[in-house]
């Protein structure tokens, strides 16, 4: 059961922003250390990726996992919500099928993308060990 009433649940959902998040922040903020330079939203194409590195034709999504469905069993933070489930379960999986849409429709215009988890920030050697090895590829 929710611990918060319906309307203080949407209240705190609206909230939840699509750009800026604290996940994007914290890998922008590496790439940028990096020596890495970037465009951010690249809004001419499919699923407006988090960062655009357009001489390499290559992206970078980072994917909350709650809101992407991250598909790792170990992962925490993508548990569904116990209640609304009939709502919930829809809409996530419609959240999923896009994303894999708008990845196969990169690739077909010739961009190569990497999906970073919200979850996987936290070992930052290991993210910055990616990022090296998809920009430099």
């Amino acid at each position: 059961m929710d611990t918060l009433s319906p309307a203080d649940r949407s209240a705190r959902m609206a909230r939840v922003k699509g750009k800026g998040s604290n996940a994007e922040m914290t890998v922008r903020r590496l790439v940028h250390r990096l020596g890495y330079r970037y465009r951010l939203h690249g809004g001419k194409l499919p699923g407006r990726p988090d960062l655009v590195f357009p001489g390499r034709k290559k992206v970078i999504f980072v994917h909350g996992c709650f809101w992407h469905r991250h598909p790792d069993p170990d992962c925490k933070l993508a548990r569904l919500p116990k209640s609304r489930h009939e709502f919930w379960v829809p809409k996530l999986e419609g959240n999923r099928a896009r994303d894999l849409r708008q990845l196969a429709a990169l690739e077909a215009l010739g961009w190569r993308a990497l999906v970073l988890w919200e979850c996987g920030l936290k070992d930052e050697a290991f993210l910055e060990n990616e990022i090296r090895t998809f920009l430099d590829s």
